[in-house]
């Protein structure tokens, strides 16, 4: 699954993802470039930053920014390829829907992805770098409300509250009514769950 708005302008794009821990649901990940002339203050870590003020600068990435994309791989791809390969994926299809041609790509973590434009890969670039944090912020935002949607359709799990991730009552719920749809079968807890298709 894709999702873009693009504006008008080239310059270097920040890529991040969020998701690749949870034991359910997508990775989804977010390619961000900035527009020089309408700079967002606050932007940081989405890890560091409240589930609102996260709210609040998404909505100002996608309005001020020359271009943004999400792409999602979903949990059927991450049990194929491995929580790497898909993240990856996932941040190949974000940029891919940019829509316009950044000058340069750059990657939050140790790995890239599969493109053919100039990349670098930031550890920690979530932190030290704007584009990467905007990216960061929208993909944890976007990911956050795929797994509200879950929620509606798999209640007894609680993913709006964990977002999939393995706290003690997602465990606990995966130990009563055993996996569902998008839990992601190559993950050990979920492995050692009875198997249902909910």
């Amino acid at each position: 699954m894709i999702q873009s708005g693009v504006g008008r302008g080239v310059n270097i794009a920040g890529v991040d993802e969020a998701g690749r821990g949870p034991l359910a649901g997508p990775v989804i990940a977010a390619a961000v470039i900035l527009a020089p002339s309408r700079p967002i203050p606050g932007l940081k870590d989405s890890k560091k930053l409240t589930p609102h003020r996260r709210e609040q600068l998404a909505a100002e990435i996608r309005q001020h920014a020359l271009a943004w994309a999400v792409g999602w791989a979903d949990h059927i791809e991450i049990d194929r390829l491995n929580i790497l390969q898909a993240a990856l994926l996932a941040m190949q299809r974000a940029v891919l829907a940019l829509g316009v041609m950044p000058k340069r790509v750059l990657v939050d973590g140790d790995h890239y992805p599969d493109l053919s434009y100039p990349m670098e890969a930031i550890v920690h670039g979530d932190s030290l770098i704007p584009i990467i944090s905007a990216a960061s912020i929208l993909a944890k935002v976007e990911r956050d409300a795929a797994m509200r949607r879950f929620d509606e359709l798999y209640p007894a799990y609680g993913f709006r509250i964990h977002k999939g991730y393995s706290t003690q009552m997602h465990l606990a719920a995966l130990e009563k009514y055993g996996a569902c749809t998008i839990h992601r079968r190559s993950f050990a807890p979920v492995q050692r769950c009875k198997v249902k298709i909910a």
